[in-house]
């Protein structure tokens, strides 16, 4: 009977696997030679990477739609306050003339 080996790889080592093919000039099959892993788990690992990385992309771009609605409205009340401001300058500027 043929025992599989269960690997259980650390994401350390994942992330390095996943580092190494997409800089490499070497081909995956030739990395999971190397590294003694299936190439399916390098492809794999790949696309969990991709997706992770796109999930998180999404979630920065609602954060920073978030900060500009509250810098907007931040900047609309600072306008308003330079308005008044400005008219109670001009107002005491004339009672003193």
């Amino acid at each position: 009977m043929n025992k599989r080996r269960s690997n259980q790889y650390t994401q350390e080592f994942r992330n390095r696997a996943v580092k190494l093919s997409e800089e490499s000039d070497l081909s995956i099959p030739e990395i999971a030679k190397q590294l003694d892993v299936n190439p399916k788990n390098i492809y794999n690992w790949r696309a969990q990477a991709t997706k992770k990385q796109a999930c998180s992309k999404s979630t920065k771009q609602v954060d920073l739609q978030k900060e500009n609605k509250q810098l907007k409205k931040e900047l609309a009340q600072l306008q308003e306050e330079r308005l008044i401001l400005k008219k109670a300058c001009a107002y005491f500027a004339r009672d003193i003339q």
